[in-house]
């Protein structure tokens, strides 16, 4: 038998998402048994479970904390060449103020144009986007002001200090030359983060609330309640470590954004899955909810089928927080930021996509219908296929990036193409729907 070559080698090791695991778990435990912890120490203040947006908060400083010394200590990502630093070689500060200033101006007026973008936008001013909003006013001065020193630090030890920020600042300032296509690098990794980031704020304390505040006595027992219970820390897990991803692009850490993606292709499959863009809510053009039940009306009654259902969806969730655990301090869309090949990545290129589809169809059962009308049935079906495509476009959108960039990745694309578990059987049936074979091609 011909030996199977090794997969590539994972630019973010196992150990990072998995210590920011164990941190978030900590910060958990701590806040649900505030109340005891309180009486046993006899501190001051009410002694009730930690589980208030500021409680959401802190729990980044716990899932954060541990994946940055992770990083650093253990896998000594600061010595990387990715990181464009020579950290032996430090720079006189009166070399590179001049440049400092000019990169400094530049996220100034970065930040300053976000902030006026969410200031137009009247989304942001309503609903759960108005704790993002109250967040980001409250630490923009720290932003603004904590920018001077970090950048005075780190561009003494950076091999070329003139990135995408000095660039835009050169642009505005209009002294020297600068770079469009460095310029237009900036933009977009700026528009990754102001997006996502006011997004995923706006999520952060809805998960953490509801899982410091589970019954778990009430749930075990019941299939239901306790299958909706594990979803919910998952998904809960899912955004937490998320959001350190967003918020800690620095180069120190390896995890800055080499790229952010430059296709509009791709910007549209991914932005059309979010709000305020959107089309899967409720009342959208995707939405495949009509006149439909949830697994739990089907099954009722059938209380075996309702452990395994429940068990599944336990499963694919899983799978789905385990493919953003992986990422430790790297998660983001529309950026590579590294090469991740280990974890769930192991087995598909998108195991997130794949693993929240197949949740969608066993949770919605778009076939099956309140009214049951064969016409809502079909739509709902087809819809919900389309939906599912549209994910297969952004997997699609997203390669066509990665390839472009790092060799790295086109070397691991190629590997799971021949022997990713799942991959190459997908791909093997492409092969064969290409060839005009008679197996429909699966959407990954």
């Amino acid at each position: 038998m011909r030996a199977i070559p090794s997969r590539p080698p994972s630019d973010v090791s196992a150990g990072v998402g998995l210590s920011g695991l164990v941190g978030l778990a900590v910060w958990v435990l701590i806040c649900r048994n505030w109340g005891v912890i309180g009486d046993a120490l006899a501190l001051p203040g009410p002694h009730a479970p930690l589980s208030g947006p500021n409680a959401a908060l802190a729990a980044l400083l716990f899932s954060g904390t541990p994946m940055v010394l992770w990083s650093l200590l253990v896998d000594k990502v600061h010595l990387r060449a990715s990181t464009g630093i020579d950290w032996a070689r430090p720079r006189p500060l009166r070399d590179v103020i001049d440049g400092s200033i000019t990169k400094i101006a530049g996220l100034w007026a970065t930040w300053s144009i976000i902030a006026f973008l969410y200031c137009l936008c009247r989304w942001y001013w309503r609903g759960q986007y108005l704790f993002a909003m109250d967040l980001l006013t409250t630490i923009a001065p720290l932003m603004f002001l904590g920018a001077i020193p970090y950048v005075l630090w780190l561009d003494r030890v950076l091999i070329n200090p003139r990135d995408g920020a000095w660039h835009f600042g050169a642009m505005l300032i209009g002294r020297e030359a600068w770079d469009p296509a460095e310029v237009a690098h900036h933009a977009r990794a700026w528009a990754v983060k102001g997006f996502f980031c006011a997004f995923m704020i706006s999520i952060l304390p809805g998960g953490f609330i509801a899982v410091v505040g589970m019954d778990w006595q009430q749930e075990i027992g019941n299939p239901v309640a306790l299958g909706n219970a594990l979803i919910e820390t998952m998904f809960m897990v899912d955004v937490q470590i998320a959001m350190v991803g967003y918020l800690l692009t620095m180069k120190p850490l390896d995890a800055h954004i080499r790229t952010a993606n430059p296709y509009l292709a791709g910007w549209l499959a991914a932005l059309i899955c979010y709000p305020p863009f959107i089309l899967m809510g409720e009342g959208d053009v995707l939405d495949y909810r009509t006149n439909r039940a949830e697994w739990t009306h089907w099954l009722a009654g059938y209380d075996g089928l309702l452990w395994i259902w429940a068990a599944l969806l336990l499963v694919l969730t899983g799978i789905y927080a385990w493919a953003t655990v992986a990422f430790g301090l790297r998660f983001s869309n529309l950026t590579y930021r590294g090469v991740l090949t280990n974890g769930p990545y192991a087995f598909t290129r998108h195991p997130a996509y794949l693993s929240k589809n197949i949740f969608w169809w066993l949770t919605s059962l778009p076939f099956l219908t309140t009214t049951h009308s064969p016409v809502d049935a079909l739509r709902n079906t087809v819809i919900l296929g389309l939906v599912s495509a549209v994910y297969y476009w952004r997997a699609k959108t997203e390669e066509q990036h990665l390839l472009a960039e790092d060799a790295k990745y086109r070397e691991y694309h190629a590997w799971m193409e021949q022997h990713g578990l799942i991959t190459s059987r997908l791909a093997r049936l492409s092969r064969l729907t290409a060839r005009g074979g008679p197996v429909a091609q699966p959407a990954e």
